[in-house]
This record gives structure tokens, C-alpha cells and sequence, in this order.
């Protein structure tokens, strides 16, 4: 039987807003040295589905600052 952790226990998780949350850009870097930045995480998935073959690693870049949210 798999154990649930308890509403009480400090690793428990609520989602608190099932909209989209992206706030990073990502860096998608090539075996062959070249890189694209993209700004949605929907796209990095893609990409990586598409040409993982031919892909080193991705890289999240730091917060974009957009005027919103907390600093």
C-alpha cells in the first residue's frame, strides 16, 4: 500500500493556481556547440522531443523581469 504524506507534514504540497507558471527563459544547447533561448518550458519540451538526439542539455536562465510579481 503507498503511504500518503500527511496535510500536516512540511514536505505536503497544495497547488495554489492551476494556470501557467513560467518565468524563466531556457537555454537549449546542441551537441555542436549551438544554442537557442526560448521562454516557454511547452517549447523546451518540444524541442527536446523533436531532436533529443542531437541535444546536450538545457539551461534555465535567470527570472525575467517583467514589471509583475514579486523581486
Amino acid at each position: 500500500m503507498t503511504q500518503v504524506i500527511s496535510p500536516d507534514d512540511p514536505q505536503y504540497f497544495t497547488e495554489t493556481s492551476d494556470g501557467l507558471y513560467d518565468r524563466h527563459d531556457y537555454k537549449i544547447i546542441g551537441k555542436n556547440g549551438e544554442s537557442i533561448v526560448v521562454d516557454n518550458w511547452q517549447t523546451v519540451q518540444e524541442v527536446w522531443w523533436n531532436r533529443s538526439a542531437f541535444l546536450s542539455r538545457i539551461e534555465v536562465l535567470d527570472q525575467k523581469n517583467n514589471g509583475k510579481g514579486f523581486k
